[in-house]
């Protein structure tokens, strides 16, 4: 895999950070070297591993984020790639889907699959070629699938969190997580609507049924507060929720704030309001529980005290009180104290490199804050 075009942990995620400072700072010299860097080698174009945050999408992300107008005519070539990309990779999911057959988690998810890509296209603002992604992700929220004789949701993965096949996960698995599961396509569907960009009669379908799924499987944490399960097998997807379960991490990637934050989103967008007020309340749940934040570890986007950061910051601007808005800056403490004691994270990358927590700083830096325009690729705006 090549890490000069990987946005998560390589070159293609620090180049972000440069275009965003660019953007808002009008300071061109780095943000130009990481695209000549980017540049310098072939890109990924291959349907199967060409994705959002490796390959041909992740450069033309870097570049729309920029916003250079000495990049339009790349990026409209570009565009015409990842055109014959979504179709290709809509073809190989509308086979699959004839079959009843579950997908794999890298057909739909954010990371490496068509939500990822979706996201590109929502951020760039490509309107026809997002209601073709958009479409597949409605059916793939409202249409089931069979495993094992069971019909199970269409989001349903074949094989194992890992992304590979598992003798511990033989019949696959239920993903909620927004990085590789169901929160991802039903963040951003509520994000298409709410951009008003894609006009799909099953879009409301495809969100109130997002809300749905949401808030039937929110359950009761042990020792208090709201969460989600990440991940389970066949027999515990059709055994149903159960409550008192010990919390899991609160990371953007999996927990709670991710999950919470997709199911805002979708209550706004099909004015669901309990569903809303559901989402707000696991959210403040977690951020208030010093047995949940213990459990994060590290700085980074993807699981650690920027992602957390981040997300709770878009929940709060959107959400129908101030409680949450009043706990940001003691998080943003917390971030800032955890990288004077360890650092800021090794390595270069927007998920779990050193780009990551420190655009994250700079996004929300109390004095002048950055528009948060470059944070479709987590599916928080």
């Amino acid at each position: 895999m090549n890490n000069l075009h990987d946005l998560g942990s390589g070159i293609a995620g620090t180049a972000l950070y440069d275009a965003v400072l660019a953007r808002h700072g009008d300071m061109w010299e780095a943000a130009h070297t990481s695209v000549k860097a980017l540049a310098s080698q072939p890109v990924d174009t291959h349907p199967v591993t060409a994705n959002l945050y490796q390959g041909l999408p992740a450069v033309a992300y870097v570049l729309q984020t920029a916003g250079h107008n000495g990049y339009a005519s790349t990026l409209d070539a570009l565009d015409r790639k990842i055109d014959i990309l979504v179709e290709q990779r809509l073809e190989a999911a509308y086979a699959r889907m004839a079959s009843q057959r579950p997908p794999r988690m890298r057909e739909f998810d954010l990371i490496s699959g068509l939500t990822g890509v979706g996201a590109y296209l929502l951020h760039r603002r490509r309107a026809d070629t997002l209601t073709n992604v958009a479409t597949y992700l409605a059916r793939l929220l409202t249409e089931p699938v069979i495993v094992d004789g069971q019909p199970v949701p269409g989001w349903w993965a074949h094989d194992s969190p890992s992304g590979r096949y598992d003798d511990g996960w033989p019949l696959g698995h239920a993903n909620f997580g927004i990085a590789h599961g169901v929160a991802g396509p039903i963040a951003l569907l509520a994000l298409c609507a709410r951009s008003g960009i894609v006009q799909l009669p099953e879009l409301q379908e495809a969100l109130a049924e997002g809300c749905a799924v949401l808030s039937r499987w929110a359950r009761p944490l042990d020792g208090g507060g709201t969460g989600w399960p990440e991940t389970l097998d066949l027999q515990a997807f059709l055994r149903g929720p159960r409550s008192g379960e010990a919390p899991g991490r609160p990371s953007w990637c999996y927990g709670t704030p991710g999950i919470a934050r997709a199911l805002q989103l979708a209550a706004a967008a099909c004015e669901n309001p309990p569903a809303r007020q559901l989402a707000e309340r696991a959210l403040i749940s977690c951020i208030t529980d010093d047995g949940q934040l213990a459990l994060l570890e590290d700085a980074t986007v993807c699981h650690g005290w920027s992602g957390l950061l981040l997300t709770a910051d878009r929940i709060a601007a959107d959400a129908s009180h101030d409680a949450i808005a009043h706990k940001i800056p003691a998080l943003r403490e917390r971030l800032i104290a955890h990288t004077v004691r360890h650092g800021i994270p090794d390595g270069p990358g927007l998920l779990t490199g050193a780009a990551g927590t420190l655009l994250t700083l700079h996004t929300l830096a109390p004095t002048r804050p950055v528009d948060p325009v470059w944070e479709t690729c987590l599916l928080l705006n």
